[in-house]
């Protein structure tokens, strides 16, 4: 799968309604048939920072979330409310989904 996580920094006036600016973004892509998940959180550092994990099943539906058409058109929209380019780590895995974090099981 590709795995992404990227940080957003928003500016100040817009960084309570960022979930409300990006959710035709989300939504849409949440609907894409190749996308494993697509989440935010918020920094629990900087309330301007919003973190995104998101999971394709493949390259070829990494590249057609990238050529879609709500991909270019938050391409279009969000930018405006962004401090700085957004950064990003993007890594091809090879795992089909999340796996446990056997260093601190939960028994019972």
């Amino acid at each position: 799968m590709i795995f992404i996580t990227a940080k957003f920094l928003i500016k100040p006036e817009h960084a309570d309604e960022w979930p409300r600016v990006a959710a035709p973004f989300t939504e849409a892509t949440r609907a894409e048939l190749g996308c494993m998940w697509f989440e935010w959180s918020r920094s629990l550092d900087n309330p301007q920072e919003y973190v995104l994990v998101e999971a394709f099943k493949d390259g070829a539906a990494g590249a057609e979330h990238v050529g879609s058409a709500h991909f270019k058109q938050a391409q279009q929209d969000l930018p405006r409310y962004l401090m700085a380019t957004p950064k990003i780590v993007s890594q091809s895995v090879d795992q089909d989904g999340w796996a446990e974090l056997g260093e601190m099981r939960v028994d019972g």
